[in-house]
């Protein structure tokens, strides 16, 4: 018995045929598009509610590729940090200089640096690339100091981050009650400056993104301090009770903005938006605290 053959569309009278009696194929092949690609210096989080992981998510849900050096392993879940163990600076260097050589990155992002070997490494690849931007976020991603060794500790990265990554920096975001402990703590010399994230611009940062800054009395807002004194005043939103600190989130966005052709201060906007519909959407999977939805519908 000979083979059933099903029985050719002939399309239209005027179609073009083959010797088989079949039309053409119409479809155009276009050979796929590389997004832009972001590299991450981060933490691997276990947990999913910040570092790597995340950001990684991050980087998707705004059509782009994430790239990761990892800087520490950590131990956690959402109630809080049991250990960490920071990645040797060689070992650091050697993850982020592969993928550059590999890859051309359209933006990088620097968070979670564990001490000041690391805090140098980032620094000097920053500074072999500088033609790419780099947001820098002064987040708390370590333990709580436990003795004055690790108060120390923790000072001496905040005066290597400062001085090394600061300059190569296009954009620093950090919270504004971080900002005022460290320059309460006298962490931050602020000089003749009239303000510490004033000061940060000095010191090397193009741009500074102050988060949840007072204006008035019960008042805040997000401010964005540019070249020449630049100033603009973004929507502040409070967190949802038992979240995490969404810095980091806000600064991925960011981050992705920049990568995708975005000027900074449309990127700003654009990012911070994001992160303030992931953290309104965040879920509360464990006993600790909230995680950001980051896959929530835009």
């Amino acid at each position: 018995m000979g083979t059933i053959l099903p029985k050719p569309n002939r399309g239209s009278p005027d179609s073009p045929q083959n010797e088989s009696g079949y039309p053409y194929s119409s479809a155009v092949h276009v050979a796929p598009v590389t997004p832009p690609l972001v590299l991450v210096f981060g933490p691997l989080d276990p947990s999913g509610a910040d570092g790597l992981p995340a950001d990684a998510v991050t980087c998707a849900r705004l059509g782009c590729h994430g790239l990761a050096a990892v800087t520490a392993l950590t131990v956690q879940d959402t109630a809080g940090i049991e250990e960490i163990h920071p990645v040797s600076p060689d070992l650091l260097d050697d993850q982020a200089r592969c993928l550059l050589e590999d890859m051309s990155v359209q933006a990088i992002k620097v968070g979670g640096l564990y001490t000041a070997e690391t805090a140098s490494v980032a620094a000097q690849v920053a500074a072999d690339y500088s033609q790419v931007p780099l947001v820098l976020h002064l987040g708390q991603r370590a333990q709580v100091p436990a003795d004055a060794a690790d108060e120390d500790e923790a000072d001496d990265l905040l005066a290597a981050v400062l001085e090394l990554v600061l300059p190569q920096t296009d954009l620093l975001v950090v919270e504004h009650l971080r900002l005022a402990q460290w320059h309460a703590d006298g962490d931050i010399d602020i000089g003749d400056a009239p303000s510490p994230m004033h000061a940060l611009v000095a010191a090397g940062a193009e741009w500074v993104l102050v988060l949840g800054s007072p204006q008035r009395p019960g008042h805040y807002a997000n401010v964005l301090l540019g070249p020449n004194g630049q100033t603009t005043t973004l929507p502040w939103q409070a967190p949802p009770d038992r979240n995490g600190d969404a810095g980091g989130l806000a600064a991925t966005a960011i981050t992705a903005q920049l990568a995708r052709g975005l000027e900074m201060p449309e990127a700003v906007r654009q990012g911070l938006a994001h992160a303030d519909a992931a953290v309104a959407a965040s879920f509360l999977p464990g006993m600790g605290r909230r995680i950001p939805n980051r896959i929530q519908p835009q």
